[in-house]
């Protein structure tokens, strides 16, 4: 276990390094930037939230129908392609909130 923490706090390590050294690379560019427009940002933040949330219900979704879906195929393994269907109906929310994220990106 020791060594699984000792190679935790090497990538945490590389990773404030990569951090701190890309922001004072890209920092001269941030002094010639333009007025940013804050509507636009509100838009792709709206968009991130609906597709995240959807992408969120649907992992929730798969993994109670997926588990509940195992265990009726090991009592009776006829109905797989059933279960298949059920698991495919809750993946259809990850393609609801990438439709809403679309449409709301469309309004820019």
């Amino acid at each position: 276990m020791t060594g699984l923490r000792k190679f935790g706090k090497k990538v945490m390590g590389a990773t404030m390094l990569m951090m701190l050294t890309t922001s004072a690379l890209f920092a001269e560019g941030a002094a010639q930037a333009q007025a940013v427009d804050y509507n636009v940002a509100v838009v792709c933040l709206a968009a991130a939230i609906a597709f995240g949330i959807g992408a969120l219900a649907a992992g929730m979704a798969i993994g109670k129908v997926g588990s509940a879906a195992m265990g009726a195929i090991s009592e009776r393994p006829e109905i797989a392609s059933q279960a298949l269907i059920f698991i495919a109906l809750a993946e259809g929310l990850v393609v609801f909130g990438f439709i809403t994220a679309l449409m709301i990106l469309g309004k820019v």
